[in-house]
């Protein structure tokens, strides 16, 4: 059963003029959220927003006795929603409903962990890396943006052993062009026998070519779809997406049957 609390901001790091990460108070979600699943916010103070909207739990944080005590939220201001987040005070209570949703699957070796993220897609993989670390898994980090400026947390995942892989549209940082191009020429390299799982997490066309690519190499992949949602408990149907199902489509809703799905499962045309 998820958790609907009323989490004070106990620390906002503004990591650029559009992206930050929130800390919230919130120890009954931390002590339960999975890599890959989300929460549903809004400022408990006015009416616009409205609704809350879904975000990946970024981190969990813990006390020195190793007690969840805290969660994080990567955020990108782009409407009234993110914006009211870029903005939130340390003291000030956002709504906070989980953790919800179909989590990624956390593999053990000796099969490989490749994480692929599309900008603030970046966001389910900080708790899916800490989770296979402690795995001993081996993993790569496939992460494209616009610019290097965009490209967050790399120490961090560099601390956990991930190997980085970073492309950039302007060539500013790692290689020129999509993390897609990355990720085919580096599945096409793997050793015969060696199996990698792919998860994705970005844009929806980013998710295509990434269960379209892993398939290619025949290789298991999963996709955290970023549909609207209205409520995150099933209840709205805002958030519908086609599945394949004895070879016909049919629609599930992504914030209970996932947001976490295989890859091939997904009707993408």
């Amino acid at each position: 059963m998820p958790f609907d609390v009323e989490a004070a901001v106990i620390a906002n790091r503004r990591l650029s003029s559009d992206y930050n990460v929130l800390t919230l108070a919130a120890p009954s979600i931390a002590a339960q959220a999975q890599p890959g699943q989300f929460v549903m916010v809004k400022p408990v103070a006015g009416h616009d927003p409205l609704l809350r909207r879904p975000f990946s739990v970024f981190e969990v944080i813990s006390d020195e006795g190793g007690e969840p005590t805290a969660i994080t939220l990567l955020n990108k201001q782009i409407g009234v929603s993110t914006r009211r987040l870029y903005d939130a005070a340390v003291g000030e209570h956002l709504a906070c409903l989980g953790p919800l949703g179909r989590p990624f699957t956390v593999i053990e070796p000796p099969a490989q962990a490749w994480m692929v993220a599309g900008g603030v897609g970046l966001a389910p993989f900080a708790l899916l890396a800490e989770a296979l670390h402690a795995r001993g898994a081996a993993m790569t980090l496939f992460y494209g943006a616009r610019t290097g400026g965009e490209l967050f947390y790399l120490d961090f995942f560099k601390a956990l052993g991930v190997r980085l892989l970073l492309t950039t549209e302007d060539g500013s940082a790692g290689e020129r062009g999509r993390v897609t191009t990355a990720l085919e020429r580096e599945l096409s390299t793997l050793p015969k026998g060696q199996s990698a799982l792919v998860s994705a997490c970005g844009p929806e066309g980013m998710l295509a070519a990434v269960a379209r690519i892993a398939a290619a190499a025949g290789q298991p992949s999963e996709v955290s779809v970023e549909r609207v949602m209205g409520c995150g408990l099933g209840g709205c149907y805002s958030c519908v997406i086609p599945v394949r199902h004895d070879d016909a489509a049919h629609f599930v809703r992504s914030c209970i049957a996932g947001p976490v799905f295989a890859g091939d499962e997904i009707v993408w045309e």
